[in-house]
């Protein structure tokens, strides 16, 4: 296992490589870059002439070719230097780590109600299949896989924020509230974040269980099918017993593969949830860095993603030779 993975992170150096050359490429040949984005106006009236904004372009280095521009990015990138933010005038890192973790928390619940939610309806859906339960589970999951997350929110917030008023529509807080720095102020502040993020969360949940319930489904139907369940039948086992004891583990199994995607999903914000909700996560912030051209923010986030995607695909296939006595990591 041990040349397995120093075969993997060898092999994922190239790809990072390979990643941010294009990511680089996509984003220095977007229609407008960070100087004609910010100075749009100022140039439209012409307070701003063009040695000016060729000034500006030396100063964010985008006069530069893509292939030096890329070379300079990669050898900060080499000494451990993602550069500055133009947009957030901090190191991009720095900018990453302080704005993660909200991010993080609100993917971390979501994630925790996909798996108990999804789970549960997908071996209840495959125990009882083509029956009014299963259909309607059915039903359900497909419609959130169809909703657009914009467009699922927006129904959302008009419902429980907008007519029945039950819920706030943005933000993490109130902000025309002056929280004392006392523990009863900071637990108020804290029951107010709580809702808050209701609508957002349970945005998040509803739309991603669909192919989490359709993928237990699945699984689940084809271990009922299997051998050894039949014999534990034959045995006299309640079902109970053959579903959730012997059926359950090895439903599981498959499931470990899903590490590649929790990883990077729970880091890498929720984009177009956090802009919908108006939450400053990290998601929300390098859209606005995408939109305005911020080459240093967005080469380092999606570089912080791709990381977190090879570190989830390494550990789902370490977990499913765990799970799974019968896979050899020897590749």
């Amino acid at each position: 296992m041990f040349k397995y993975i120093v075969k993997r992170l060898l092999i994922s150096i190239v790809i990072l490589i390979g990643v941010s050359l294009i990511v680089y490429t996509l984003v220095r040949m977007m229609p407008m870059n960070y100087v004609q984005t910010k100075y749009a106006g100022q140039i439209a009236n012409g307070s701003v002439q063009q040695e000016d904004i060729d000034r500006f372009l030396d100063l964010y280095g985008l006069n530069d070719s893509i292939i030096v521009g890329y070379l300079k990015w990669l050898g900060g990138l080499v000494t451990g230097n993602l550069g500055n933010s133009f947009k957030y005038r901090a190191p991009v890192g720095q900018v990453i780590a302080d704005n993660m973790w909200i991010s993080f928390a609100i993917a971390l619940v979501a994630t925790i109600l996909q798996f108990l939610i999804s789970i549960p309806l997908g071996i209840t859906s495959a125990t009882h299949q083509y029956s009014v339960r299963d259909y309607t589970v059915t039903v359900f999951t497909m419609i959130g896989l169809s909703f657009p997350t914009f467009f699922f929110a927006a129904i959302v917030i008009r419902i429980f924020g907008v007519q029945l008023g039950w819920l706030p529509v943005s933000g993490l807080v109130d902000t025309s509230v002056d929280y004392a720095m006392t523990f009863s102020g900071q637990m108020t502040k804290f029951g107010d974040m709580l809702i808050h993020l209701i609508m957002p969360i349970g945005v998040s949940v509803i739309l991603s269980i669909g192919g989490l319930m359709r993928y237990t489904r699945t699984n689940t139907l084809e271990v009922l099918n299997a051998d050894y369940i039949r014999t534990a039948r034959a045995k006299g086992l309640s079902e109970h017993t053959v579903i959730y004891k012997h059926a359950f583990r090895n439903t599981l199994i498959p499931l470990a593969t899903l590490m590649a995607g929790i990883l990077p999903g729970l880091f890498g914000g929720m984009m177009i949830t956090e802009e919908v909700f108006a939450i400053d996560g990290i998601g929300r912030l390098a859209y606005k860095a995408l939109v305005e051209g911020d080459i240093p923010f967005v080469m380092g986030y999606n570089m912080f993603l791709a990381v977190l995607t090879i570190i989830g695909t390494l550990l789902s296939d370490i977990m499913y030779a765990i799970v799974d006595p019968r896979v050899k990591l020897t590749k």
